[in-house]
């Protein structure tokens, strides 16, 4: 199997507030989500970070996953999305 089948992309936006972070990567470090790579900006009050991540060994379902991260995103006001990464890549292509 193709090793970019287990990446995926999580999105996170929002105002922001203390422990975005640490509640994103807390969720993944318990389901056994490894973060490969991951950018973070605030401009003007507003979080955005974008994080690749490989699922190669994680405890719950794609979908599950997505669930997850919607709950946490909901719970500290922010959107989070999980795409597959060849997902992401053909919509975002030009």
């Amino acid at each position: 199997m193709d090793k970019t089948t287990d990446r995926a992309i999580i999105t996170v936006v929002g105002k922001d507030t203390v422990g975005i972070i640490a509640r994103v990567c807390t969720y993944l470090s318990e389901n056994r989500i490894n973060v490969l790579d991951i950018s973070q900006t605030i401009v003007s009050g507003f979080f955005n970070m974008m994080m690749i991540v490989d699922m190669a060994e994680a405890k719950q379902s794609f979908l599950d996953c997505q669930k997850g991260l919607d709950e946490i995103g909901a719970d500290i006001g922010v959107s989070i999305k999980c795409q597959r990464e060849e997902i992401f890549e053909k919509m975002h292509r030009i």
